[in-house]
């Protein structure tokens, strides 16, 4: 079985309460601490990454970004998927090419950029002629930004993820959705669905998200900056 192919089986989960948990590691180093840690996949996150090259959220250059999610493909045996932002104005087959020479085997593609939604359709076409060139070698995770975007109505969401699910994405992931709508996502849309889980104890567990219907969670840059504050306090003690 291909690393792809197991990445997509460890979406079928056994349980509502047992969602696939997937740490974003930034660079090589932190991708060997969670899959050490036991961890079955990764999933890069592009602010958490961003920063590790020194660069502000949604401003890497696109030959870095591919460069640090193949370094950290390198690193670890496990599957990896990366977060590709909006695709970086790359045409269907050469970003599937890009993201299979790095090795990983899936990736999260939004539907805004500059701030502002896609056109849903337009959208959805794209994500289909992506589809098509992975030939199965990608796992699409299809990002919906209208919560980030002003459209908080949950029925914006469920409809771009019906035009998503149709397209071939294998999961839509409706960043920053309020938890208390979960459970109205879960019913209206007809695929797996990615949460974003929060560190500082705000929200709901990764557990909690599966059982109100999360399929897999992830935690976008909130690992990286985690650990940049363990790091501020150790230098802080360090005198100088």
């Amino acid at each position: 079985m291909s690393k792809a192919e197991i990445f997509r089986a460890l979406h079928r989960r056994p349980s509502p309460g047992d969602p696939l948990v997937l740490p974003g590691p930034w660079d090589a180093a932190s991708a060997r601490v969670f899959a050490e840690a036991g961890f079955p996949a990764l999933a890069t996150p592009s602010a958490g990454v961003a920063a590790s090259l020194g660069y502000a959220d949604g401003a890497t250059p696109a030959d870095e970004m591919f460069a640090a999610v193949a370094r950290i493909v390198r690193a670890v045996d496990v599957p990896v998927s990366a977060d590709l932002e909006g695709g970086y104005g790359l045409a269907p087959k050469e970003l599937v090419e890009r993201v299979l020479e790095t090795g990983a085997v899936g990736c999260n593609l939004e539907d805004s950029a500059g701030g502002v939604l896609k056109d849903p359709w337009e959208h959805a076409d794209w994500l289909a002629e992506v589809r098509s060139a992975a030939a199965g070698r990608l796992f699409v995770n299809a990002r919906i930004d209208t919560f980030v975007r002003g459209e908080t109505a949950p029925e914006r969401a469920i409809e771009r993820a019906a035009l998503y699910i149709a397209a071939g994405a294998d999961c839509v992931y409706p960043i920053a959705a309020p938890v208390t709508v979960l459970p109205l996502l879960r019913a209206g849309i007809q695929g797996p669905v990615n949460m974003l889980a929060r560190l500082d104890g705000s929200g709901p567990s990764p557990t909690e998200l599966g059982e109100l219907g999360a399929t897999r969670v992830t935690f976008g840059p909130g690992l990286q900056r985690r650990a940049e504050q363990s790091l501020r306090e150790i230098a802080a003690g360090l005198g100088h």
